[in-house]
This record gives C-alpha cells, sequence and structure tokens, in this order.
C-alpha cells in the first residue's frame, strides 16, 4: 500500500539526514570533568592570550608569542617536580635550513620550541645529546611519538584555530603526559614550530635537530577553518590510524586522505614533511568548518569554542596514548641508519576509514576492501545466476516471460504472462531524472555561479527535489497505465548493473592507484545485492508458470486466447464468472460480424467457442483449486502470492547505508568545496559534483516511489521550484560567508610608486575596490595576477595610501627618500666571472627575497649549514630565493653562480616583505578592513602585506 511506503521512506530520509547534519554541524560539549592533568580552563585562557594580535613569523607579536609559551612549558614542567632527566625543554635557536622546491630556495632560521617527555620504557643513556648525529641509530621498538603544532599565525587572522588550538593542545598534552598517572611508555616529542604558514619552514628546521630522529610516529595537529569540528584529515597507514579510533567523537573520512595523495587539493601541512622526508608515520588533524574564516582576522577565539577546544584535545589524548604505549615492532624499522637520512620507521599498510555519526570509527585494510570487492564482483552474479536456474527449474522464473503454453504451440493459444512489462522504465527514467539535475547544475554555474558559497544547501535541496519529482512523476505515470509487478526487482536490477560496473572502476583504482575512497560504492553494491537478492527470493512464492497456465484449459481445449491473461483479474466477484466467460449469445459478434460495432461484444477473444453452463460451472470450479492470492491492482495475476512485507527489509539493507555513507561523503565534498571559488576554482565542477552525489543518494529509492502518491512529490517539486528561483537571484555572498580577496601592497623603492591591489573574483573585486576611498577618482587597473595559483582571478590595483613600516627614526634620510632607505643590497664579483656575493638587507623586517632574470645554479647563505637531504636549488636551478633571519635588521650574504660566458650577467629585483599589520603601520590594508562591503573580507595574497622591491644587475 502506498502510505506505508511513504512513511518509511520520508522518515528514513528526514531522520538520518538530521543526524548527518547536527553531527557535521555541531560540536560535542566538552565534559564537566577532564583526565586528570587536563585543565580546559587554563587551555582556553591560552588560547585567548596567544590569539590577541596577529603573530605571523615576521611580526614581533610574534616573539610575544613565544615568551608566553617558553613560560607556559616551564612552568607546568616546574609544576610537576620532575627530574632534570625525565623531561627536556630544547629552545631551539640554533637550527637553520636551507632546501628548494620546484624553482625555489629557501633559506631558513628557525625558533621552534621543543619538549621532549621521556618514555619509561626509553633506556637508552646517551639521549638527548645536542652532538648526537643525525643518523645515529637508536635501538629497534624505542621509536618515540612526535605531536606538532605550529604557533605562527597569518599576517591577516588572530590564527585561534590555524593553529591556536593545535599549541594549547600541545601544552594540555605536556600537563597530561607528566602526570604520573598517565607517564607515556615511549617517549613524546612535543613540537610548537614557528614559520608552517610561509613554506613549511618550521617542520624543516625541526628536521635539522637531531631529537627529529627519536619519533618513529607523529600526530600533526592544524586547523583549515575557524571552529566546528577537528576531523582526520589524512593519515599513512592503518596501523597508526587505529589508534585514532579510541577517541570518544571521531571525524572523518578517507576520502580527505586521497584527495591530498592525489593532488586535488592544493593547500599542504607539516603532514608532507614529517611523512614525505623525515619517513615518520602518522596523522593529520585539522579544523575545517567554517572556510571562510579561514586566514582572515574572524579566526579567533569568538568564533571558535571550548567544545572544539576539547574535541581536537581528546582525540590527541587518545591517539598519542595508543601510539606511545605500544611497544610491538609495528612502528619501527630495520634500527639502521637510512641512506637518505630518514628515519627508519617501518611501513605500514593503506586504510580504509571513516566515522558513523561522529561516535564509531571504522577501519580497515585497503586490501581487505579490494578483497572483498573481488567477491563480491564474481559472488553477486553467480548467486543471481543460480537463482535464475533454480528458479527455471522450479518453473518459476517470470523474469522476461512473455507467454505460455498450456500443451505446446501446435494446438493452443499463447497464455500472456507479461514479464518484460516494467523492464526499460528506470534507466530511462534514470537517464531524464540524472539530465534534469545536470542541466540545473549548468544553468545555475552559468546565470549565478557563486551562490553555492554562502547557499551550498539550497543547491542540495533544489537537486535532490528534481531528482525524486522527475523519477516519480515518470515511473508513478509508467506505473499507473501499465502496472507490474516486477517494477521494483527490474528497477534493482538495473542499480545493480550500474553499481556493479562502478565498482569494477573502484576495485581497479584501490590495486592500482591505492585509492581509499570508494569504499562507499562497495558498501552501495552490497546493499544493492542483498536487496536484489530478496526480490529473487520472492518469486518462490508464485505459482509455477505451467501451474497457473494450466488453469485456463477446460475439457482439455484452449478457451483463451494472448488477451485473455493480462494484466487485470478473471473474475470481478468471488461469486460468479465474468461477463467476458459467459456463452456467446446468438446476437454475440462472430468471425463475419463488422468490426465497425461498438459494442464489446465485436471484440470477442479469437479461437473462443460457445460453452454451455456446466463448462462455466467447472471453469470456476477448477479456479478455486489455485488461491493465486490479491495482486496489487492492476498487476499481472499471478503476481497475487507475492509477499507483501518483503519490500521493508530490501528498503532498510539499502536506503539506510545509502543515506548515512554516500550522505558523510557529500557533507565532507561541500565544506572542502563550497567556498574554493573564491580561489579561482570552477564553479561547474562542485555542482557537477553535487549532481553527481544526490543522483547516488536518491537513485536507490527508485525500485519504490511509484508507490507515493502525489502529495509528498508535489511538496517537493514546490521545494525545487522555489530553490531554482532562489540560487538564479539571490546574492551569493553574505556576513556569515564573505567574499575573500586577497591584499598586496607593492613599493618601488627606488621610484617611490605605491601599488595597492586587491585579487578576486572578476566584477565582485572592482565593486569592493570602487569602496575604497583612496580608490576613488583613480583609474582602475585590472590584471591577471602573477601567482599561478590565483591565475583565475583579477587583480585589481590602485595609487594607495603610504605604509610606514619602517620607523623613521630607523631610516637615514640623507639623500635618500623614505622608501628608498627601507632595503639596500651590495654586490660583489667573485674570482670567477658567473660567481658573485649579494649582500642584501632590510629595515624593520626578517624577510626577503631575491628573484632571479636567469636562473642560478648554486648558491650558499652564510651561516647556512648544508645537509645531504636538501638540495639547494633544485634540478633545473633557482629563480627566487627566499630569506629568513631570526633576528631583525639583520644583513643576508649569499654567493651565487650562475651558467653562461664570462661576458654574461645576473640581474632581477630584491625584495623586503613586512607583515606586522597590529601597529596600524600599513594604513592601506586598514582602510580596505574599514570600508569593504560586509559581504567581503581580506587575506593575505603572499608571505608579505607589503614588498619594497629594487633592480640589482651584476
Amino acid at each position: 500500500m502506498p502510505l506505508p511506503v511513504i512513511v518509511v521512506t520520508c522518515v528514513t530520509y528526514i531522520a538520518l539526514f538530521a543526524a548527518l547534519l547536527v553531527v557535521h554541524l555541531s560540536v560535542p560539549h566538552y565534559p564537566a570533568s577532564t583526565p586528570a592533568g587536563i585543565n580546559l580552563t587554563q587551555g582556553w585562557l591560552d588560547l585567548e592570550t596567544i590569539t590577541q594580535r596577529y603573530h605571523p613569523y615576521n611580526s614581533h607579536a610574534n616573539d610575544d608569542v613565544r615568551k608566553y609559551l617558553l613560560s607556559r612549558v616551564q612552568d607546568i614542567v616546574a609544576s610537576k617536580n620532575l627530574g632534570s632527566d625525565r623531561v627536556y625543554i630544547i629552545d631551539d635557536n640554533v637550527s637553520n635550513v636551507t632546501f628548494s622546491s620546484s624553482s625555489t630556495t629557501v633559506y631558513f632560521e628557525g625558533t621552534n620550541l621543543i619538549v621532549a617527555i621521556r618514555g619509561s620504557e626509553d633506556k637508552e643513556s646517551s639521549w638527548p645529546s645536542s652532538q648526537l648525529p643525525l643518523n645515529s641509530p637508536r635501538t629497534i621498538n624505542n621509536g618515540g611519538v612526535l605531536v606538532n603544532a605550529h604557533y605562527d599565525s597569518v599576517s591577516t587572522g588572530f590564527g585561534a584555530t590555524d593553529d591556536g588550538v593545535g599549541v594549547v593542545s600541545v601544552l594540555q598534552l605536556l600537563s597530561y603526559f607528566t602526570d604520573s598517572h598517565n607517564w607515556p611508555k615511549r617517549t613524546v616529542v612535543l613540537l610548537m614550530n614557528n614559520g608552517e604558514e610561509d613554506f613549511l619552514n618550521g617542520a624543516k628546521a625541526f628536521m635539522r635537530h637531531p631529537i627529529s630522529q627519536v619519533p618513529h610516529t607523529f600526530l600533526n595537529l592544524e586547523g583549515a577553518g575557524a571552529g566546528g569540528r577537528a576531523t582526520l584529515f589524512r593519515s599513512t597507514d592503518t596501523e597508526v590510524t587505529r589508534f585514532y579510533q579510541k577517541s570518544s567523537h571521531p571525524f572523518g573520512t578517507v576520502i580527505s586522505s586521497d584527495g591530498f595523495k592525489k593532488k586535488l587539493i592544493r593547500s599542504e601541512t607539516d603532514y608532507v614533511v614529517f611523512n614525505g622526508e623525515l619517513g615518520l608515520r602518522g596523522l593529520d588533524v585539522a579544523f575545517m568548518e567554517p572556510r571562510a574564516r579561514y586566514h582572515t582576522f574572524q579566526d579567533s577565539a569568538r568564533e571558535t569554542s571550548m567544545n572544539s577546544l576539547w574535541h581536537m584535545l581528546s582525540a590527541s589524548i587518545a591517539t598519542v596514548s595508543g601510539l606511545a604505549s605500544d611497544m610491538s615492532s609495528t612502528f619501527s624499522g630495520s634500527g639502521k641508519p637510512r641512506d637518505d637520512g630518514k628515519v627508519d620507521a617501518g611501513s605500514g599498510t593503506d586504510a580504509v576509514w571513516f566515522d558513523l555519526f561522529g561516535k564509531a570509527f571504522v577501519i580497515f585494510r585497503l586490501h581487505t576492501m579490494f578483497a572483498f570487492s573481488v567477491t563480491l564482483l564474481v559472488v553477486a552474479p553467480v548467486t543471481l545466476i543460480l537463482l535464475t536456474v533454480a528458479l527455471s527449474k522450479a518453473d518459476k522464473n517470470y523474469l522476461f516471460a512473455r507467454k505460455k503454453y498450456i500443451h505446446s504451440s501446435d494446438d493452443d493459444q499463447a497464455i500472456e504472462l507479461n514479464g518484460w512489462r516494467g523492464f526499460f522504465r528506470f534507466p530511462i527514467v534514470f537517464v531524464v531524472a540524472t539530465a534534469v539535475v545536470v542541466a540545473l547544475a549548468y544553468l545555475v554555474a552559468r546565470v549565478n555561479p557563486y551562490v553555492v558559497y554562502s547557499s551550498p544547501f539550497s543547491v542540495w535541496s533544489m537537486m535532490l527535489s528534481a531528482w525524486v519529482v522527475f523519477a516519480w512523476f515518470f515511473l508513478r505515470g509508467a506505473s499507473v497505465m501499465r502496472p507490474s509487478a516486477l517494477q521494483r526487482m527490474y528497477s534493482l536490477i538495473w542499480l545493480f548493473i550500474g553499481a556493479f560496473a562502478l565498482l569494477i572502476l573502484v576495485t581497479i583504482m584501490a590495486q592500482n592507484y591505492q585509492v581509499a575512497g570508494g569504499y562507499f560504492i562497495m558498501f552501495y553494491f552490497a546493499g544493492i545485492f542483498f536487496a536484489l537478492l530478496i526480490s529473487y527470493i520472492e518469486l518462490f512464492f508464485v505459482p509455477s508458470k505451467t501451474t497457473y497456465v494450466g488453469r485456463f484449459d477446460s475439457d482439455g481445449n484452449t478457451r483463451r486466447n494472448s488477451e485473455s491473461v493480462g494484466s487485470r483479474p478473471l473474475t470481478g466477484t468471488t461469486g460468479g464468472a465474468r461477463s467476458e466467460d459467459r456463452p456467446i449469445l446468438d446476437d454475440d459478434a462472430t468471425e463475419t460480424t463488422s468490426l465497425l460495432r461498438g459494442d464489446r461484444q465485436s471484440f470477442a477473444r479469437y479461437g473462443s467457442r460457445r460453452q454451455s453452463t456446466s463448462e462455466g460451472t467447472d471453469h470456476e470450479e477448477r479456479r478455486g483449486l489455485l488461491d493465486l492470492g490479491k495482486p496489487f491492482p492492476g498487476e499481472q495475476e499471478w503476481s497475487g502470492k507475492l509477499p507483501s512485507w518483503l519490500w521493508i527489509i530490501q528498503f532498510l539493507l539499502l536506503i539506510p547505508f545509502v543515506i548515512i555513507l554516500v550522505g558523510q561523503v557529500s557533507l565532507l565534498m561541500t565544506s572542502a568545496l563550497y567556498q574554493t571559488p573564491a580561489d579561482g576554482s570552477s564553479t561547474l565542477f562542485i555542482y557537477i559534483g553535487f549532481a553527481a552525489l544526490a543522483t547516488l543518494l536518491v537513485a536507490p529509492n527508485g525500485p519504490f516511489i511509484h508507490r507515493f502518491t502525489y502529495h509528498i512529490p508535489t511538496f517537493l517539486f514546490l521545494v525545487c521550484v522555489g530553490t531554482l528561483i532562489y540560487n538564479l537571484v539571490a546574492f551569493p555572498f553574505s556576513r556569515d560567508h564573505r567574499l575573500k580577496v586577497y591584499f598586496v601592497q607593492q613599493v618601488d623603492c627606488d621610484s617611490g610608486v605605491n601599488t595597492v591591489s586587491l585579487t578576486g573574483l572578476d566584477e565582485y573585486v572592482q565593486s569592493i575596490v570602487r569602496e575604497i576611498p583612496s580608490a576613488q577618482g583613480q583609474p582602475m587597473n585590472c590584471t591577471t595576477p602573477d601567482i599561478a595559483t590565483r591565475k583565475e582571478l583579477k587583480k585589481c590595483a590602485w595609487n594607495g595610501l603610504p605604509a610606514q613600516v619602517v620607523p623613521r627614526q630607523d631610516a637615514p634620510f640623507s639623500n635618500k627618500t623614505y622608501h628608498d632607505t627601507w632595503l639596500d643590497y651590495s654586490i660583489v664579483k667573485g674570482k670567477n666571472p658567473n660567481e658573485a656575493t649579494i649582500r642584501v638587507v632590510g629595515l624593520n623586517t626578517r624577510a626577503c627575497r631575491v628573484f632571479f632574470d636567469s636562473p642560478i645554479v648554486d648558491l650558499v647563505v652564510e651561516g647556512g649549514v648544508s645537509d645531504p637531504r636538501f638540495n639547494a636549488t633544485g634540478d633545473t636551478g633557482s629563480r627566487e630565493l627566499r630569506l629568513w633571519h631570526r633576528n631583525w635588521s639583520q644583513p643576508w650574504n649569499i654567493s651565487v653562480k650562475w651558467d653562461g660566458d664570462a661576458n654574461s650577467t645576473l640581474s632581477g629585483r630584491v625584495v623586503c616583505l613586512w607583515s606586522d599589520a597590529n601597529t596600524g603601520a600599513i594604513p592601506a590594508y586598514d582602510e580596505v578592513l574599514h570600508y569593504m562591503p560586509v559581504w567581503s573580507i581580506a587575506t593575505k595574497l603572499g608571505d608579505g602585506l607589503v614588498e619594497g622591491s629594487k633592480r640589482f644587475k651584476v
């Protein structure tokens, strides 16, 4: 009956969608009491203290944050009354690193804070020693655990979740693991690194310290949002991930890990340094919602909560406790130093993992998924083939059965079974409904492409309702015109075929490319298979075809033609014969009767003969011997014995798993993508992704939807129309979902030309610039940005307010202009024609760059220490050198070599950066923040908010 189908379907979808949204958009409340050693109130106070100002590496506030964190570490350790051989505080003002990435070289001086809690089972007396060589082996099974967070913020954000919550979590872990009840067996190294935001510099500097060889596993704490839940972004293997499984509120799916692995996500974290370059095995846990506040002034303590702090901290406690207590050889290698300088931490197995409603965590090996997928691909079709054979032997295979003869085709008229009826409906409807959803994706992408930025759930509502409405309209219409008892089964067969093809693709990706994100297709296919299995079993309840057809035999003669067995019952009531079965009267139609007669008798069945009253009575007696049950009105008469309740089991086997698994993936994709258009990402890709997942979410309801009455589809039609209109006309940004634009001020220190620019989406960035007072009345110069990752955007520049990044008393004027004093350089030719030493100094900064018009093949920064693990200039030379000092206004001396003949020259630009926006030294930035529309927000374009430059030539 329609009512049970409607109620069960609606309740299931609404309840599970609501549960998924609650888990995704809310954060579990922190407990009234916390474990020994944990003080959430103190942790929140620490967060508020370190996020009072912007504190990028190149700011004076960064030094203040460092001093505060060092004092907090010292206070925690002192309060525990521990021996000096149990906890080591390392104030690292020594490590520096020179490394290359593509055509960029970086020289960085680290200011990391490191605390090592010596494990109770760590008996090596020689550790730690500043003289410990980098390749010195430790005893096998004696690897430690590294916990990392970076304490620098971006120049445009307070850094509450990126990465303040991670930093205060590290402080709380220090307090927790130095409690006597929680002391770890393995050594725990707590790292608060400085310089992550600019090029993962702090983690690279950590590699230069000997203690980097101690841990074998790691947990990286990060932030890519401004609150919400901390999600498991990625992990290296199954074995380390199993410890995260003990978290009280696990959250995440392996699909995000695949996104990083396949370079679909542009940004990176320190994870790549610890795993890819140091060789450790571990996990990356980070905030991801809401992304509109990421790297902006809205990343503040006000926008996050103690609930978010506890969510990350509780996951850290569970994970690190497990890693630090495991004394097996799981996380150890051979114990011998590696030639590449990496830690020999052994190897793990690729994993598949995902949470269930933020409460349970499912994890298994990718190889297990592959084996199970292959098993399904073999067992499922073989099982269905065997059932088909069994049904055929039982003479109950009505699938694709057109007709059946009572005795033989020689002397009988065929009895129509109508087994094909409804077979082609679902694929046609599926194509039509999916095409409508895809068309809507193209329409919105063309008319109002950025509406997804602020209204992703409006887009979801439009697509889900559109698919259901169009699928219902055609499936219900077909069912009304030509009802079929096999429509549900045929729909499942088509779903089986489609899911089978998807599972083949997923299996290939898992085996050949180690992509685990298709796990939900495996469960999707399994649910369809078991639901279809029940439909096959249902057919064993119907009468055999021979028995069913035999009921039409009367005295050994055929009484019915092919039209006599349709989709209607043969009797109008239980008390007598149908009018069509009565004896033919004298005035009934005969073979000589005109076909133009208007009465029904003119269409009397061919091949029928006159019957006596006794024959009719005999027929009714024969009918009484075969109980056909009560078929659904209009459906094939032989289907009356099909169980009317098994559909519920099919529904529960299929729909809930689809909603939970595909719904989780859909919400993750939404969070990851819906605000990426501000970075220049394709909006059509987002909408097509939504359309594909929306189809996967509601397509399994296709076998049941034809039972719906018009009420629910009518409501969904109104929802579809309403959301479509909204999606086409609504302004795409809001106060809660602000459009990001990228700020930079560039000053030519030779000429004094001062240019302020905002980079953002075309048309919208122009609207923002027009609101800035200093830009009004000036020509707006909008071009394609120089930065490759922002090439899809527009950079609009104007002559803005002058910067005051260098204090006047620090700038000796003499015969120079004020801007000319910001930075200086000198060049001394080397002994060889293609060698030179460049001296660079910038006032009130500790970050400069040198851009070369042609690549240099070798360079050495004075004070830098060579490391065989890092190549200074890459494989093809370097065109950019980034320089970072730990002290202010200090010079760099760089020796460079370049290719060419004796007369070749070297030219380029020297650029110094200023990033401290706390003191009002960058009025142009303050002006943008003050006057830009409420639906927009500013973030940094590069490492510096202000860039001063001079040309040079050797």
